[in-house]
């Protein structure tokens, strides 16, 4: 039997760069998506327990030579949570299908699509009932129209639907390059997340942060004592770019997964899985795509130790719907020239059960 745990990261007043393929440093993205997050964890893993340890967790997932193995650990792509007085709203990709009784092409329809497909994250609380529960009811539709004239007041905006860009500030800092021959210097821009944050008399207070979900196979939560120190050592040196100014350092809370979320996982009602991770698979059989909606996100980046670019792989992206539960396996993205070690990228998912 599957255990589950939530982890959040609380950045406090450190800012944090996360870039994306395509992306150029004055921008970044809100969040971290679960390749990225396993091979950070993974590089630190093998900086506190050495290079045979790190090779010993890698060869138990499952790869395209090894599709038998059944990976000890599955872990989402990190997402935005906010507290709000005494509550914490935990936001979750919207998944690609329209929630159950949703009323399409209708004329109120179209009053509040607009409105609707700007909604790329929902709070829990929207999420299950939107997904696994009753659906999506006539006083949903009426205030997605008043949102869209400003004038929401109701269950959604009391949910926290409409505020996920208050967890978070995005701006750009300048910086200097100075060419190492010529000393000539060159003005640019790097963009930085700051999550909310106080200082009250216990120090400083995350308000909001970032959250990702552990699924151990019974054989996997063996590794978690060292998978926890290694999240640790990360914390201290940062996630994400810009490391050497300071950014991306966070503090780990490791937690029991809290009973709103027990529901979720154990829904046995759905009819489909969606997902909360990348995913990726070398081949699937032809009817896997069969009621399917899914995107594709192209994933590529530099390898950190001599800036050598890894192999580009396209892989499923968070909320991508499919009918059965989608597996996953580790991706080898090592250049051809590059000699030293093997380059992994995981494609392992992690999905929730919806009706859809």
């Amino acid at each position: 039997m599957s255990v589950w745990k939530l982890v959040k990261l609380k950045f406090g007043r450190s800012p944090a760069h996360f870039g994306e393929v395509g992306i150029g440093l004055e921008e970044t993205s809100d969040h971290v998506r679960s390749d990225s997050l396993f091979s950070a964890w993974v590089s630190a893993y093998a900086r506190l327990f050495g290079k045979d340890a790190v090779e010993e967790l890698l060869h138990k997932f499952p790869t395209d030579k090894q599709p038998q193995l059944i990976s000890p650990l599955r872990i989402s792509s990190t997402f935005i949570y906010r507290q709000e007085n005494e509550r914490t709203i935990y936001y979750l990709p919207r998944p690609l299908k329209f929630p159950i009784n949703y009323p399409q092409r209708t004329e109120k329809e179209l009053e509040f699509f607009k409105t609707y497909k700007k909604l790329n994250y929902l709070p829990l609380e929207v999420w299950q009932r939107w997904y696994q529960g009753e659906g999506f009811i006539n006083t949903d539709a009426e205030e997605l129209i008043a949102e869209t004239k400003g004038k929401s007041q109701e269950h959604l905006r009391q949910a926290g639907t409409f505020d996920y860009k208050k967890a978070f500030e995005i701006d750009q800092s300048p910086k200097i390059a100075v060419d190492r021959i010529t000393r000539a210097t060159n003005l640019y821009h790097t963009g930085f997340v700051q999550f909310q944050w106080e200082q009250n008399g216990n120090g400083i207070q995350s308000l909001s942060g970032l959250y990702f979900l552990l699924q151990f196979s019974p054989e996997g939560e063996k590794l978690a004592d060292n998978l926890k120190a290694a999240l640790h050592l990360l914390g201290e040196e940062g996630l994400g770019g810009e490391r050497s100014s300071g950014a991306g350092r966070f503090q780990a809370e490791w937690l029991e997964l809290p009973e709103n979320w027990q529901k979720i996982v154990k829904f046995s009602a759905g009819t489909h899985h969606t997902l909360m991770s990348l995913f990726w698979e070398p081949s699937f059989p032809n009817d896997f795509l069969n009621n399917a909606s899914y995107e594709i996100q192209e994933r590529g980046g530099w390898i950190a130790e001599n800036q050598v670019r890894r192999k580009m792989v396209r892989m499923f992206s968070e909320g991508s719907v499919f009918p059965t539960p989608p597996q996953g396996k580790l991706v080898d993205v090592t250049p051809r020239d590059f000699k030293k070690h093997c380059i992994y990228r995981s494609g392992i998912s992690l999905s929730l059960p919806i009706q859809a």
